[in-house]
């Protein structure tokens, strides 16, 4: 007899043993001829060497299993060991899993051509309304990326702008202040990948979610970086952000350009850089439109209520403009003859 440690990496093994160690069990009972035992992630396997294969290949199909879709079921226990697929596998064109089980995918045309050109360039520039899934959908290219190990570490930032708030007035340390603004990238996280799993990943650093301030002098190698909410970029941060790019690394940069915090006076780095950049191979831009919204669909109707409003504030739009509303007025009036100001 021999005996095997296999090592459960990258994985939560309490997600691989199942709801009570059924799993396991299961495991057990499938292969009698086994002694096999758990502790943490590590499982140790006693047995003939002339079976031991077969035993290591199924429990390695069950990791990987584990690891691309963020759960297994007994069904799917089975499927594997007798060498068939299971359901998860018949689901096509999937980025990731969420634990919960959840196919992450395109569910536009546009967001479809976010990972087409996630797949063909180094820089993509994501940009649209809210709701489009343009952040979502670039946390989920690049968790895909990491489990693939196409890449050693996500990098995911966000420039400290107050909107309407101040941040110096946010009670605790600089950690804490920051952290409100941080939580749409980590509530994305949560929901691609298990929280014991995640907390390790940012304990060791291969997850690394900061302030934009904090990029200077840093070059990014074997990475994708995210820099969610550019349009509240000034013209210098998002040059320095973009000038951190290293070998093997990708970048997404995503904005809202109709949501721009910054004062008046000050013009979007992201808009810039667009205007700059836009052409150059290997940078690809994307524009997400109220077509591709995919929260409640009262966010539809906010975006296009607010797009004819911010129209209606331009003195010669032939459609929304004030003379257009004048003549509405006159309009009334003379059928009306009512004359009181609204």
């Amino acid at each position: 007899m021999i005996e095997k440690h296999i090592i459960l990496e990258d994985i939560d093994p309490v997600v691989f043993y199942g709801v009570n160690n059924a799993h396991l069990q299961m495991l057990k009972s499938l292969f009698p001829q086994f002694r096999i035992m758990a502790r943490d992630n590590v499982i140790r396997v006693l047995g003939d060497k002339e079976d031991m294969t077969r035993i290591e290949a199924c429990i390695e199909n069950m990791r990987k299993h584990v690891l691309k879709y963020n759960s297994i079921s007994d069904e799917d226990v089975l499927d594997i060991i007798k060498g068939h697929k299971t359901k998860a596998d018949a689901v096509k064109n999937v980025v990731v899993f969420s634990t919960s089980g959840k196919p992450i995918k395109a569910r536009s045309a546009n967001q479809q051509h976010l990972i087409d050109a996630f797949e063909k360039n180094d820089m993509i520039f994501a940009v649209g309304p809210a709701g489009t899934g343009k952040t979502y959908l670039s946390i989920a290219l690049a968790v895909k990326a990491l489990k693939e190990k196409n890449i050693k570490k996500i990098i995911l930032s966000r420039p400290a702008v107050e909107a309407g708030e101040k941040l110096g007035f946010l009670p605790g340390d600089m950690k804490e202040k920051i952290d409100p603004y941080l939580q749409p990238l980590y509530d994305a996280l949560e929901d691609m990948i298990p929280a014991a799993r995640l907390q390790d990943m940012m304990d060791k650093r291969i997850i690394q979610i900061a302030p934009l301030a904090f990029m200077r002098g840093r070059t990014l190698n074997d990475a994708v970086v995210i820099l969610d909410e550019a349009q509240n970029t000034t013209t210098a941060q998002i040059r320095m952000f973009l000038t951190r790019m290293g070998w093997n690394s990708k970048m997404i940069i995503t904005g809202d350009l109709t949501q721009i915090d910054l004062p008046k006076t000050q013009k979007s780095g992201l808009k810039e850089a667009i205007e700059i950049l836009s052409g150059i191979e290997d940078i690809s831009v994307i524009n997400l439109s109220q077509k591709d919204i995919v929260r409640h669909k009262l966010v539809t109707m906010i975006v296009n209520a607010y797009d004819a409003y911010d129209k209606g504030q331009q003195d010669d739009d032939p459609k929304y403009g004030k003379a257009f509303r004048r003549e509405q007025k006159q309009q009334t009036i003379e059928k009306t003859g009512d004359t009181t100001e609204n």
